[in-house]
């Protein structure tokens, strides 16, 4: 039995209230369960209730056993002085107030409703599901579900964004710096995504703003923080570019990290660091002032016009500085853009905008909507289980419902768990 499911089922009244009674045979009638507290002190605060015929008003803990009052050391605290009833589910001790009166006691496995009690036993049973409702959140109703999908989706979209603050205030604010750091860590996908935050990491922003407009001396600057240039290759442009981030080195005091950390190991040549990096490189080699650009875009369109960069025709022959290969333009994808949008790009517009009051949730809501649903495991399972994804919209509510939520078996804070307990 967990704690939370006795807070769920006070909080939501799931009882049968014929003959409520506590542990010395008073009548119980409960008028208000009281506000749930999510901070220190009682569990509800400011209930009403009658107790045989005296009407009573203050607060409500509960717990699993009626020892935990002491356990919790709750006599010991001015809080708890206030609480005119304790909720247990089995009660093992007799709580004593200041005035030496027991403290009247309720306990709910004797009046919890038995659709509750069951549903939620079949919930928190099911330990070889991949999700504990797998058979069951296909029969939600649909208006209920897609609410909530809508609330995870921005759930997952404030987190995202959090996490952007703190990278933030470490850069002192600056938007430009920032973008350029989580562009690198999304250039580089799960396996590079580090060691390319690494690369970003290793020198200050505002030496790619100064060098940004010589398109020679940024793909120095990055490919030389890289290590790429350390190596000894027969190559002119490779010579070039080695030259150059010499005289860059000298002159910034640069320290480069080295090429061994990058993978490219069972990875398709086109997600190979080297190209990645050539395409960051031309991403802004052409557009000065990134953020500001995309901060005014309106459109999925608008968002591909400005991500379509040309890469230097070196690597339209070549996926690493050693050998030449077969023509190839390199290209961004849509697929790829539409995954650097939705992890990096949109979260760091939502954090700008929340910090100015000027997020329009429809407009967000209506964007996502119009990108294609992403393709993994999580939507793959989902899908066998008739949950079926139109966007990305979707697809990101349903990997925070998975990984959040049903992971951590947050059934009783899930619109799809408190459906099932309450049916």
């Amino acid at each position: 039995m967990n704690e939370d499911f006795l807070h769920y089922v006070w909080k939501f009244q799931l009882l049968s209230f014929d003959d409520l009674k506590t542990t010395t045979k008073e009548s119980l009638l409960i008028l208000k369960p009281g506000i749930h507290n999510h901070n220190s002190g009682p569990d509800f605060l400011n209930a009403q209730m009658k107790i045989e015929n005296h009407h009573w008003v203050g607060n409500v803990e509960i717990h699993l056993k009626s020892s935990d009052w002491y356990a919790h050391n709750h006599e010991l605290d001015p809080s708890y002085d206030a609480v005119i009833l304790h909720v247990v589910w089995e009660d093992d001790s007799t709580v004593f107030m200041r005035n030496n009166k027991p403290l009247p006691v309720l306990i709910l496995k004797d009046f919890v409703l038995n659709t509750a009690l069951n549903n939620y036993l079949n919930l928190y049973s099911a330990k070889q599901r991949w999700i504990s409702c797998e058979n069951e959140i296909h029969t939600i109703d649909s208006f209920i579900f897609e609410n909530w999908k809508e609330r995870l989706f921005f759930e997952r979209l404030e987190r995202k964004s959090n996490e952007m603050k703190e990278i933030l205030f470490a850069n002192k604010n600056d938007f430009e710096a920032v973008l350029f750091k989580l562009l690198a860590k999304s250039f580089g996908l799960k396996v590079n995504g580090d060691v390319f935050l690494s690369l970003a990491n290793s020198f200050d922003f505002s030496i790619l703003r100064r060098v940004r407009s010589d398109e020679n001396k940024l793909t120095a600057l990055l490919f030389g923080q890289s290590g790429f240039l350390e190596e000894k290759i027969e190559d002119i442009y490779h010579q070039q570019l080695k030259k150059e981030f010499h005289y860059l080195k000298h002159k910034y005091k640069l320290s480069s990290i080295s090429n061994n950390q990058f993978s490219f190991f069972r990875m398709r040549p086109s997600n190979f660091p080297t190209i990645r990096i050539a395409q960051l490189i031309s991403l802004y080699h052409l557009h000065q002032g990134l953020f500001s650009k995309l901060i005014k875009i309106q459109t999925l369109k608008g968002f591909y016009n400005l991500f379509n960069v040309n890469v230097n025709s070196f690597w339209n022959t070549h996926y690493t500085f050693h050998k030449n290969s077969s023509f190839s333009s390199k290209k961004l994808t849509k697929q790829f853009i539409n995954l650097v949008l939705i992890n990096t790009v949109i979260p760091l517009i939502f954090l700008y905008k929340r910090g100015r009051g000027d997020v329009n949730e429809h407009d967000f809501l209506d964007f996502f909507q119009k990108i294609k649903p992403e393709k993994n495991s999580i939507i793959y399972k989902f899908n066998d289980l008739k949950i079926n994804s139109r966007s990305v919209l979707d697809t990101q509510a349903l990997l925070e419902l998975k990984n959040n939520y049903c992971a951590k078996k947050l059934c009783l804070q899930c619109a799809v768990g408190n459906h099932l307990l309450q049916r």
